[in-house]
């Protein structure tokens, strides 16, 4: 049985500027939320914040040489929008713009394509406190300023942008906190939520705009984390329910983006406290995309069910249920052949990527030095069974880049869990590649699963 494949894959990985980059006063960057969240007593791991994590902007070139040699295709970066613009508006910082430009040419030089995503949820503070950040859609404009700058001084370099990764951590985790609290942790009620969430669409839509209107030979799309949901068998009413189930569970973030409208079903469930809009702000959301990409880590198991008003129901995990050392990232590695299909057959779209999948690991250096995380290539490949499964079957799935590159600042883990295929010592910085670098380097060697 082959499990090559296609010629042209594309292979990479992925980090975000405030888990990687560190350099949190240098050279001129702004203050984004996440560093008054990280530094707000209480609100990380153990008093953890991203001043310095991986220093990757001082240390950007040993990165990319470390890229080179595992084989890497294409390396998925965000900008820090306040490297950029301190308050997120108005001044521009040149010194950030050199930055990047050293990172992307660097990143060309060495035969490795740039993709860049504009927000990974490193909000300028300034924005925060004179707007309140996506409560207003004066962030969404600035927004689309900020990427029409990006793209008139990048679309030279970079070919590939992504607006916006993962709505919902930056919406409901940022200002409706329940469960885990995300930057900038403002309680917000149900209306106020649901008004962040269409101010962020907006942002999106404002981007791909912003992009097209000055550089319309590049590809822009999106990186988000849609609800996954899969068939708990593969029969025909099971998936036919999964299908529904991933439409619906999807209504307010990606269904929106990509039918350019809001689900009736949505719009129903919120009553009163749905969000205002306008016709011309939901074509703006819904502009058309040249890829769409999918950041896969969770399954939703869909049961179809007569009696559910709509069709469904969701098999919630047993305690049993096997997951990684981050308890959150259950074993669900069906997840990278249902998220492309349904993407395909819902919506038609033509061109998918996976743009983040992997997990953390509990990584111990042996007495050789090595950090054998057998587990971690465990993941990777189950989930890349499932991922050239898509292919073989004709779905449009073009490229997988792991999460991540380099160990890092896990959000308000802090630095408690360990997702890089690189192993980074918090102490000294130093990169040392473990035995899954080595494993994913070959399977890229031969595009196929070893």
């Amino acid at each position: 049985m082959s499990r090559a494949f296609p010629d042209g894959f594309l292979w990479g990985a992925a980090t975000a500027a405030y888990q990687v980059e560190g350099a949190a006063a240098q050279d001129g960057r702004g203050p984004s939320v996440w560093d008054t969240f990280s530094h707000t007593p209480g609100m990380v791991k153990h008093g953890h914040n991203g001043d310095t994590a991986c220093d990757q902007y001082n240390r950007y070139s040993e990165d990319t040489a470390l890229m080179k040699k595992l084989g890497l295709g294409a390396y998925r970066f965000s900008v820090s929008w306040s490297r950029i613009m301190p308050s997120g508006r108005g001044e521009v910082n040149e010194k950030g713009i050199d930055y990047y430009r050293r990172l992307t040419e660097g990143l060309l030089e060495a035969g490795i394509q740039p993709w860049m995503t504009l927000f990974h949820w490193d909000l300028p503070q300034a924005l925060q406190d004179d707007f309140g950040g996506w409560q207003s859609r004066e962030t969404s404009k600035y927004f689309g300023d900020y990427c029409k700058l990006i793209a008139s001084r990048f679309s030279d370099v970079v070919q590939n942008y992504m607006t916006i990764n993962e709505f919902s951590c930056f919406t409901d985790s940022g200002y409706y906190p329940s469960g885990q609290v995300f930057a900038p942790g403002v309680m917000l009620d149900v209306k106020g939520r649901n008004q962040v969430r269409h101010n962020a669409l907006l942002a999106h839509g404002l981007g791909v705009q912003a992009i097209r209107s000055v550089s319309p030979h590049v590809r822009v799309g999106i990186a988000e984390n849609p609800v996954i949901c899969v068939p708990v068998m593969e029969t025909e009413e099971h998936i036919q329910a999964a299908e529904t189930a991933f439409r619906e569970e999807n209504a307010h973030f990606l269904t929106t983006v990509l039918e350019g409208r809001y689900p009736d079903s949505y719009l129903r469930s919120q009553g009163k406290d749905a969000p205002d809009f306008t016709d011309d702000e939901m074509k703006t959301i819904g502009s058309p995309l040249d890829f769409v990409g999918v950041n896969l880590y969770l399954a939703k198991h869909v049961m179809a069910d007569s009696e559910a008003p709509s069709g469904y129901r969701i098999v919630s995990y047993p305690p049993s249920y096997p997951h990684m050392h981050a308890p959150w990232i259950k074993v669900s590695p069906e997840i990278c052949y249902w998220a492309p299909r349904f993407l395909n057959k819902i919506w038609e779209v033509k061109e998918i990527y996976i743009t983040e999948n992997g997990c953390a690991t509990d990584d111990t250096v042996d007495e050789t030095g090595r950090i054998n995380d057998t587990d971690r290539i465990f993941y990777i490949r189950n989930h890349l069974v499932s991922a050239q499964r898509a292919v073989s079957e004709g779905i449009p799935l073009k490229g997988y880049f792991c999460w991540s590159l380099l160990d890092n600042f896990e959000w308000a883990d802090g630095y408690t869990y360990r997702f890089g295929i690189v192993h980074v010592d918090f102490n000294t910085l130093k990169r040392t590649p473990k035995l899954s670098a080595l494993f994913y380097s070959r399977l890229i060697a031969a595009n196929s699963i070893l």
